[in-house]
């Protein structure tokens, strides 16, 4: 039963290119007509049919992971990108393709999901330490060396991954006009590298704060080795507890673990830590379609009450703020550029990566990188920089002094 329900489904799911499946009889059947990408893979146990079928993309994530799921590494970037891009399709293939009872659960998970995306101080902590205080050797292996955990800014063509990290943060730097001695709040500060950075080279005073103690440890370890003590502050936080005031506020990659329940929470608080002068620049991932809810594979392995909102989601918190939104950029395929750096890098590293996990965990790893590629390539995701302010003149009308502010270095404060 759960074999013919299988094969219902993806051949109502691939329109375009081709998928072929070895089961675990040898028997191989094709779906498509081939005019696109291909990609193959092989069930070695039968239980998987029936995974897929309940929880197609939960079922597929846990079949590679365990093994039931063969797939040439060389060949899961196609797989991912043959299913992705069929999911787009529509109607005719897409969402549509799946059983009534796959449809009837994504309804009820978007039902629940304000329970789930609760977020409270606790549960958020714990959210972060299943996966930032993961060992830091994992990470040093595929990050570049400042330990940026967050979509690079690719503003030319041939840069490194450390020549794009560098310029994300030069272009948020310049975005937020930071000035010597400007007192900067840094929420979600990873292991440090923002805040450091606009310490050192544009003067800044800055408080970051994370709920991380891997980050936290690394992030003052580094702020002592690099003379910056004084500059810089991090701390053991959650940022709903700041009641301080800060002329400049910036956040990378921290409103993904906020939770949709919690976006008015969090846009308010950024108004109230904001001196009224001030500014802020919210960078997160986002997807250009309406409200969803979250890959159950991610949320289960990756990040656990994490979500990327719809551009949508975040407007309604923004305005009832009153804060003003003034500027909004969208960042494409910036990210998918990111991951690519970062799966190469995971892939060279596998013999160390080997000594520190073992292979179920270096496939949900190698998983987790390329879904995430593939789905900015595939899917209307992107990542959004939101420039916020209590006033429309608190920035130049145009975006020219973007492009223009002074090399990083150039603005100093003394000590």
């Amino acid at each position: 039963m759960w074999k013919q329900t299988f094969e219902s489904m993806v051949r109502r799911l691939i329109r375009k290119g081709r998928l072929t499946v070895t089961g675990p009889d040898d028997a191989v059947t094709t779906f498509g007509p081939g005019n696109g990408p291909e990609a193959a893979m092989r069930f070695t146990d039968p239980a998987v049919y029936r995974r897929i079928c309940l929880n197609p993309e939960l079922g597929l994530g846990e079949g590679y992971m365990d093994g039931t799921i063969e797939i040439d590494p060389d060949g899961l970037e196609d797989l991912l990108r043959v299913l992705m891009c069929n999911l787009q399709a529509g109607n005719y293939g897409g969402e549509a393709a799946f059983p009534v009872w796959v449809r009837a659960l994504e309804k009820v998970r978007f039902a629940v999901r304000g329970w789930v995306m609760r977020n409270t101080p606790l549960t958020s902590r714990q959210n972060v330490a299943h996966h930032y205080d993961l060992s830091d050797d994992l990470y040093k292996l595929f990050l570049d060396e400042d330990w940026q955990y967050s979509c690079a800014y690719f503003s030319r063509p041939g840069m490194t991954l450390e020549e794009a990290q560098a310029a994300k943060k030069a272009h948020i730097a310049q975005k937020l006009m930071i000035r010597p001695d400007d007192k900067v709040l840094d929420i979600g500060c990873g292991w440090g590298g923002m805040a450091l950075t606009l310490a050192r080279d544009y003067g800044a005073r800055v408080v970051g704060v994370t709920l991380s103690e891997n980050q936290l440890a690394r992030a003052r370890a580094r702020a002592e080795a690099a003379g910056l003590s004084r500059r810089v502050e991090f701390r053991l936080l959650d940022y709903r507890k700041l009641n301080e005031q800060f002329d400049r506020i910036v956040s990378v990659g921290m409103l993904e673990h906020v939770g949709a329940p919690q976006y008015q929470t969090y846009f308010d608080k950024v108004r109230k830590l904001l001196a009224p002068d001030g500014a802020a620049l919210i960078h997160t991932i986002g997807r250009v379609t309406p409200p969803t809810t979250q890959s159950p594979w991610l949320s289960k392995y990756i990040f656990p009450g994490g979500y990327v909102p719809s551009m949508s989601e975040m407007v309604i918190p923004i305005e009832t703020s009153g804060l003003w939104c003034t500027d909004f950029e969208v960042l494409r395929t910036h990210y998918a550029l990111t991951l690519r750096e970062w799966r190469a890098r995971f892939e060279a590293n596998l013999d160390k990566v080997r000594q520190l996990n073992d292979e179920r965990f270096i496939r949900m790893w190698r998983f987790y990188l390329e879904a995430c590629a593939v789905g900015f390539e595939e899917q209307r995701m992107g990542v959004f920089q939101m420039q916020l302010a209590h006033h429309r003149e608190a920035l130049p009308l145009t975006r020219d002094y973007i492009y223009t502010a002074p090399a990083p270095g150039m603005l100093r404060a003394g000590e």
